[in-house]
C-alpha cells in the first residue's frame, strides 16, 4: 500500500496539483492569521468601503481581455500563443483607456446613477485594476501552459505576504480605507510583475519579440472568437448571478440571512479553491494536449472527475450530516443556523468541485456557445426557485434549500452534457483521422 501511495504521488499530474494547493493554502494560513489584526486596525466602514469596490471592479476584472488569455494553453504552435498574448494585451491596454475616459467625461453622472458617492473618488482606479487583471491573465494562462507550477504557488504565497503585511503595516501609522482600497487596485498587478520575475530566471520566460510578432491578429481573432463571442458573456451572467442572491438575502429576510448564507459559502469554498482549482488548472493543458494528440478526452476527463469527487465526499459529506454541530462547535452558538444553510450549500459545492476538469474541457472541445445558453438558463431556474421559497413559502430555509439543491443538479447536468459533447469529439477526431 505505502508503495502504491508513492507511485502515485510520484505522478507529475499529482504532483504538481500538490504544488498549486500548498500555494493556496499556505497564501490562505497568511490571509487568516493577518485578518484579526487587519480588522482591528482598519474597522467596519473601511472595509464596507473595500467592500464596494470590490464590488464593482470583479464586473471588469474577468473580461479586461476578453477571456482571450485563457486561449493560450490550447495551440500547438508557439506563434499562435504569442499571438494570442500579444492580442491579450492589446485589449486590456485599450479597455483600461476607454474606461479610464469614460471615468473622466462622466465621472459626476456614474457616481450619482449607480450611487457611488462614497468611493467616487476611487472609481480613477478602475483601469488600473482592468490592465492589471488583464496582465495577470496572461501570465497566469503561460505559466499554465509550459507548466510552471511552482512559480505559481511561490507567487500565491509571495502575493499574500506582501499584501497583507503591507495592510498591517501601512495601516498601524494610516489606518483608513484608502490603503485596501488601494491595495486591492494593485494586488492583481502585483501578482503579475511578481510571476514575469521569476519566469526571467527560467528558460520559460515569456517571449520578448511578443509586440514585434507578425502572427496575424485577425487570424487569432477568428480562430478563437469562441471567447469573446460566449465566453466573456457567461463569465458577466455568472459574476452576476453569484451577487443576486446575496441581495435577495438581504432584502427578504435581512443581513443575518445574509451573514450565514456568506460564512457558509466562504467555508465550503475552500476545497474547491485549494485543490478543485488546482486539479482544473493542472487538468487543462492535460485535455488540451491529449486533445490534439487524438488521445480520447471522455476517459482522461472521466478520471479527473471520479478523483475529485473521491477526494470530495468526506468532507462535504460531514457538513451535509453534522453541519449545525460543527458550525455551533466551531463558530459559537449563534452560527448554528449557518450549519443548515451549510447541508444544502454543501451539495452545491460538492458539484462545482467535481465539475471542475469538465469546465476545462469546454473551450477544448469547442462548447462554450453551449456553456453560455446553459448558465443563462440555470441562472433563471436558480433565481426563480430562490424568490419560491423567499415568497411563497417565506422561508429562509426553504428558500437556500431549493436554490443550492437546483444548483448542485444544474452542475451534475452540466458535467453529464459535457462527458456527451467530449464523446461526440472523441467520434469525430476518430472520424477525421480515418
Amino acid at each position: 500500500m505505502k508503495n502504491k501511495i508513492l507511485k502515485i504521488a510520484k505522478k507529475p499530474f499529482v504532483r504538481n496539483v500538490v504544488i498549486l494547493s500548498s500555494g493556496t493554502a499556505a497564501a490562505q494560513v497568511i490571509g487568516v492569521a493577518l485578518s484579526p489584526i487587519i480588522t482591528r486596525i482598519y474597522g467596519p466602514e473601511a472595509y464596507g468601503l473595500m467592500g464596494t469596490f470590490i464590488a464593482l471592479v470583479s464586473f471588469f476584472a474577468p473580461i479586461a481581455a476578453l477571456t482571450f488569455p485563457i486561449a493560450i494553453v490550447l495551440p500547438q504552435r508557439e506563434k499562435d500563443a504569442k499571438g494570442l498574448i500579444r492580442l491579450s494585451l492589446l485589449i486590456a491596454v485599450l479597455f483600461s483607456i476607454v474606461v479610464g475616459l469614460l471615468i473622466i467625461l462622466f465621472h459626476e453622472p456614474i457616481v450619482r446613477v449607480f450611487q457611488l458617492e462614497d468611493i467616487n473618488s476611487y472609481l480613477y482606479l478602475i483601469p488600473v485594476v482592468i490592465l492589471s487583471a488583464g496582465l495577470l491573465q496572461v501570465m497566469e494562462q503561460w505559466l499554465i501552459r509550459t507548466k510552471q507550477f511552482t512559480i505559481s504557488a511561490k507567487v500565491t504565497f509571495l502575493q499574500a505576504l506582501i499584501v497583507n503585511g503591507g495592510k498591517v503595516g501601512i495601516g498601524l501609522v494610516h489606518p483608513f480605507a484608502s490603503v485596501l482600497i488601494l491595495f486591492t487596485a494593485l494586488t492583481q498587478g502585483l501578482k503579475a510583475i511578481l510571476m514575469h520575475l521569476f519566469t526571467r530566471k527560467t528558460s520559460y520566460k515569456l517571449p520578448s519579440d511578443i509586440i514585434k510578432d507578425r502572427t496575424s491578429i485577425r487570424g487569432i481573432i477568428k480562430d478563437y472568437k469562441d471567447f469573446p463571442l460566449y465566453r466573456a458573456p457567461q463569465t458577466i451572467v455568472n459574476s452576476i448571478s453569484e451577487g443576486i442572491p446575496v441581495l435577495m438575502m438581504a432584502s427578504f429576510f435581512g443581513p443575518a440571512a445574509v451573514g450565514f448564507y456568506n460564512i457558509g459559502r466562504t467555508v465550503l469554498g475552500v476545497p474547491t479553491q485549494l485543490i478543485g482549482k488546482s486539479v482544473g488548472d493542472v487538468f487543462y493543458p492535460k485535455i488540451a494536449r491529449v486533445a490534439n494528440d487524438g488521445i480520447s478526452v471522455t476517459q482522461v476527463l472521466k478520471k479527473a472527475t471520479l478523483i475529485l469527487a473521491g477526494i470530495g465526499i468526506l468532507p462535504y459529506g460531514v457538513v451535509i450530516i453534522f453541519g449545525p454541530i460543527l458550525f455551533s462547535f466551531v463558530f459559537g452558538s449563534e452560527w448554528t443556523e449557518a450549519g443548515e444553510y451549510a447541508r444544502w450549500i454543501s451539495l452545491w459545492s460538492f458539484s462545482s468541485f467535481i465539475l471542475q476538469p469538465a469546465l476545462r474541457a469546454l473551450p477544448v472541445i469547442l462548447a462554450q456557445k453551449f456553456h453560455l445558453i446553459f448558465t443563462i438558463i440555470s441562472v433563471i431556474i436558480r433565481i426563480s426557485l430562490l424568490l419560491l421559497g423567499s415568497i411563497i413559502f417565506s422561508s429562509e430555509i426553504i428558500a437556500i434549500a431549493l436554490f443550492c439543491a437546483s444548483s448542485g443538479l444544474l452542475n451534475i447536468l452540466l458535467m453529464l452534457s459535457i462527458f456527451s459533447l467530449c464523446k461526440k469529439f472523441d467520434n469525430k477526431k476518430i472520424r477525421t483521422n480515418l
